[in-house]
């Protein structure tokens, strides 16, 4: 685990426990966020995300129309944020005793005009996705450009508004919040993140 990190680690994992959700600005190492920052920018193969149903995966453009590259250990960019993952897992199961199994990520690029609706990242005791990160990856983000997280708690109260700027960090549990993007007016960039308990193929 990266000492450098712990006291963040021991700040989410006290949160998730009072609140179930944080929202954390200067997450990250400034030059490690720039380095992941301009992997995502410029790397190539982004594939039309889906959404998944009762029934299967597929894609519904009137749902959900950013586009998807999953992280990959190979890359030295991506294991700056996967290294930090780990040691988040690791410190969350020594001290909450979740049995997080595995992570994984992809960067989500939202175009002008994408917008991805009011969803969860896991159906009620479905036992897959666990705890919810979202990275974001946007230097000077003014509020004219949209594409704000906004949060809903298990009744679809309002819970909190996030800007999508630059090294701000949201960690949620997956099954109690219900999210959804509004639309970007510019290209948006973050990192979208499951702690999962199920196996991972």
């Amino acid at each position: 685990m990266s000492s450098c990190y712990e006291g963040l680690y021991s700040q989410i994992a006290d949160a998730l426990v009072a609140d179930g959700y944080i929202v954390i600005q200067e997450a990250m190492i400034h030059e490690s966020l720039q380095a992941i920052a301009l992997r995502a920018k410029t790397t190539h193969g982004y594939k039309t995300a889906g959404i998944s149903s009762a029934s299967s995966w597929h894609v519904n453009l009137s749902r959900r129309c950013d586009s998807i590259f999953w992280l990959d250990e190979s890359s030295s960019e991506d294991r700056l944020f996967l290294d930090f993952a780990s040691g988040l897992q690791e410190y969350l199961n020594r001290e909450l005793f979740l049995g997080l199994s595995y992570y994984e990520a992809h960067f989500a690029k939202y175009n002008a005009g994408d917008f991805y609706e009011t969803h969860v990242d896991a159906f009620k005791n479905s036992k897959n996705r666990v705890v919810t990160t979202v990275l974001y990856l946007n230097e000077d983000w003014g509020e004219e450009d949209g594409g704000e997280l906004v949060v809903y708690n298990e009744n679809h109260e309002y819970v909190a508004t996030v800007k999508p700027e630059a090294n701000t960090l949201v960690v949620f549990m997956s099954e109690k919040f219900p999210h959804e993007v509004k639309p970007a007016k510019r290209e948006r960039y973050s990192i979208a993140g499951w702690f999962r308990v199920d196996r991972a193929f």
